[in-house]
């Protein structure tokens, strides 16, 4: 089962992933997406951080599978900021579409820091995890500082 559903979440990267826009029917829908994949992305993470952090016992496994998942679904929300998603249920700043490279720039940060957390759970020591945890939630907090309203 974990191998059909790597299989899914690893052929909807390749096609997300692509010239992404176009894929929405309605901003809506791109919104929807978004937080969708942010959300996932932010349960797994915070999974990996209750063992980084001490809330629940450190699991090699299970932090490797969360941080993977994490990992691949950096990769996903970003094509989802187009045109006319800045209307409607979002809390996306302003800033997201006027300072659209600096936005890159934090999504690009943030889609390596998961890359280096996922390298981090397969070293199995938890001080590696702490600290990839750790770049990974600052990471995060950058661009929730600049780019989410409440």
């Amino acid at each position: 089962m974990k191998v059909i559903a790597s299989f899914a979440l690893a052929a909807s990267v390749v096609v997300c992933s692509a010239p992404a826009f176009a894929q929405f029917a309605k901003p809506e829908d791109a919104i929807k997406y978004r937080q969708s994949a942010l959300f996932v992305m932010s349960q797994n993470f915070g999974r990996v951080g209750a063992m980084a952090n001490g809330r629940v016992p450190f699991d090699a496994k299970v932090a490797i599978e969360n941080a993977e998942i994490v990992a691949d679904l950096a990769q996903l929300p970003w094509a989802a900021f187009g045109p006319g998603t800045d209307k409607g249920n979002t809390r996306a700043k302003p800033e997201v579409w006027t300072e659209q490279a600096k936005f890159k720039e934090h999504s690009d940060k943030l889609v390596a820091d998961t890359v280096k957390l996922v390298a981090a759970a397969k070293t199995g020591n938890i001080d590696t995890l702490k600290t990839a945890f750790g770049s990974t939630a600052a990471s995060c907090k950058a661009c929730h500082d600049a780019f989410r309203g409440q």
